[in-house]
C-alpha cells in the first residue's frame, strides 16, 4: 500500500485523478530534465564550440513554466504547497471540516477561473495564429497550452481532496481528530 492509497480507498474516481496528478508530476519533472540538457548544449555551443545560439533559451524558459504549471496538480496530491496549519491544528474536528470544505471549495472555484480564463487566453493566440517575436519564432499557443491543462488539473485535484474530504477517505488538512497528541508522537 502506497502513502496515497488510503486517501484513495477502493474510490475510483480518486484513484483515477490521483494517477493524472502522477503523471503530470513525472511530465513536470521530464520537463525540467530537458530544460537542464537544454542549457547544457547552450552553454556548449556558445563556450566552448564560439557559436550563437537560436531556441535554447526561449525553449527553456517554456519548459520551466510549463514544468511549474503542468506540475501543480501532483505537488497538490502530496500536500506539498507551503501551508501554516496552525489554526486547524488548534480548532475543533466539526470547524476543521468546514474550514477544509470552504477552502477547497473556494481553491477549486479559483482554481477552475484560471482554467477558463487559461483556456480563453490560449484559444485566442491559437486562433490568431501567434507567433513570438524572435528568431526561433514558436507558434505561442504550444506554450501556453500548459495554462489551461495545469490550472485543468489542479483544478480536478482540488475537487478530488473535497471529494476524499466528504467521503472520509481523508481527514480535513490531513489532521485527525488529536493532531497535538499526533503531532507529540510523530504521526503527523
Amino acid at each position: 500500500m502506497t502513502q496515497d492509497e488510503p486517501r484513495a480507498g477502493s474510490d475510483p474516481f480518486l484513484r483515477i485523478v490521483g494517477a493524472i496528478s502522477t503523471l503530470a508530476g513525472w511530465i513536470s519533472a521530464a520537463m525540467i530534465v530537458a530544460a537542464v540538457v537544454i542549457t547544457c548544449q547552450m552553454i556548449f555551443v556558445r563556450f566552448v564550440l564560439n557559436g550563437s545560439t537560436i531556441w535554447q533559451t526561449e525553449m527553456v524558459i517554456y519548459l520551466v513554466i510549463a514544468a511549474t504549471l503542468i506540475g501543480l496538480p501532483y505537488v497538490q496530491r502530496l500536500r506539498g504547497h507551503v501551508n501554516v496549519d496552525l489554526i486547524p491544528i488548534a480548532m475543533k474536528p466539526g470547524p476543521r471540516r468546514i474550514l477544509c470544505l470552504s477552502t477547497l471549495g473556494a481553491s477549486a472555484l479559483i482554481m477552475g477561473v484560471m482554467t477558463s480564463y487559461g483556456f480563453e487566453f490560449w484559444h485566442f493566440a491559437f486562433e490568431r495564429g501567434w507567433k513570438s517575436d524572435t528568431v526561433w519564432g514558436v507558434r505561442l499557443w504550444i506554450p501556453y497550452m500548459a495554462i489551461p491543462v495545469g490550472f485543468g488539473l489542479m483544478t480536478l485535484q482540488i475537487l478530488a481532496d473535497l471529494w476524499a474530504v466528504v467521503k472520509g477517505h481523508d481527514a480535513p488538512f490531513g489532521i485527525g481528530d488529536d493532531p497535538l497528541n499526533a503531532r507529540a508522537t510523530g504521526e503527523l
